[in-house]
């Protein structure tokens, strides 16, 4: 609510577009009007018209055009809420702590996934933020280490950014090390009941050290889930050099294939009473796992404060709307009286009008007895 009109604020200003309405309807009257009066001039003179039409009134009907226009614009009025005045009310919010770790090592821009695999990963985490109501989110990326890009926080829009910003140019260490990643996703959290609290990991890594499976058990006597999105397919594809114009080759020179392998990734988020999904097998995997999973966990008091009530006084234009809608029904084009005329003098009674003389009279003359 950032507009205002007339010192109100506008409750809902995208309805302003309604307020075109009222101009539009008084044009049409006007234009209307004067089509009657060109249809009227064509059957009768405007030197007789009193004499057909003694008790049509032009502007009554001018007047009835004006109150329907003011009506359907006090109606346009009261759709966008005028606002004056607002309460405050205390007001809790419940929600969860969400730990999102993003892979970002130089498997990720692999793409068997469209366009790559870190592209993929930075699109289902703004579609999780985007479903976050109430719930506080931190951000880690990771590969052979992990950086801590932003902590626990509701200002989605901020995450949102950073994600967006995250490449593989900034990782110290090369690899997947799944087990740093967790344990600093971990120690983000207050040490409260994990009921509210969970870890959601991205990555294309498999755990071979098992270093992740250990830090799960950790998780797991916290009561912390861990929900994890494989990135990647089964039949993988070449890895892209630094320079981008070939492929990332072992020691004996032949080009290396990344395949996603699920299998020690599953067992992380099984440990932990988690869940794991693919992008292979869901077009939305994070979407879907926040919608049937994550959502469903019990959430706790975050915020506690003031949240200021708006008072909408569209009852006001609604009265106004009401009393001109009633005044142009009430009023008639007719009056109720008809205007008055000056008829021409009359004779008294008994008297007779001279007679004119003819000119045969004016030579006969007059005989005398």
């Amino acid at each position: 609510m950032n507009a205002a009109l007339l010192g109100f604020d506008l409750l809902r200003p995208a309805w302003s577009i309604a307020l075109v309405a009222a101009p539009v309807v008084l044009l049409l009257g006007f234009l209307g009007l004067a089509a009657r009066a060109r249809a009227r001039a064509k059957l009768v003179s405007a030197r007789h018209a009193p004499r057909f039409l003694p008790r049509y009134s032009d502007n009554r009907a001018r007047l009835r055009v004006v109150f329907g226009t003011l009506a359907l614009l006090f109606l346009a009025l009261g759709l966008i809420g005028p606002v004056r005045g607002y309460t405050l009310r205390d007001v809790q919010r419940k929600g969860l702590d969400l730990v999102v770790c993003v892979d970002t090592s130089r498997s990720m821009l692999v793409q068997d996934v469209k366009p790559d695999r870190l592209t993929r990963a930075k699109r289902e985490v703004v579609g999780l933020l985007e479903k976050l109501r109430g719930d506080r989110a931190a951000l880690l990326a990771f590969a052979g280490d992990v950086r801590e890009v932003a902590p626990l926080t509701h200002d989605r829009a901020t995450l949102a950014a950073f994600v967006n910003a995250l490449n593989t140019d900034e990782n110290l260490r090369g690899g997947t090390d799944l087990g740093v990643a967790l344990e600093k996703a971990l120690s983000l959290f207050d040490g409260r009941t994990g009921a509210h609290e969970a870890i959601v990991l991205l990555t294309d890594g498999e755990d071979l050290e098992k270093r992740g499976l250990e830090v799960a058990k950790t998780a797991k006597e916290r009561g912390i889930r861990v929900y994890v999105v494989g990135m990647g397919t089964q039949e993988g594809a070449k890895i892209p050099d630094e320079g981008g114009r070939g492929f990332v080759k072992d020691e004996t020179g032949r080009e290396v294939v990344s395949a996603l392998d699920g299998t020690s990734l599953a067992e992380i988020a099984n440990l932990t009473g988690g869940a794991y999904l693919s992008v292979q097998n869901s077009p939305i995997p994070l979407e879907e796992l926040f919608d049937k999973r994550i959502a469903r966990l019990e959430g706790r008091d975050l915020v506690a404060g003031k949240e200021r009530i708006p008072h909408d006084r569209f009852q006001w234009a609604l009265v106004a709307a009401l009393a001109f809608l009633l005044a142009e029904f009430a009023l008639r084009e007719r009056r109720f009286w008809e205007p008055r005329v000056d008829a021409p003098a009359v004779p008294p009674a008994g008297s007779l009008p001279a007679r004119p003389k003819s000119a045969s009279d004016a030579r006969t003359p007059e005989l005398v007895p």
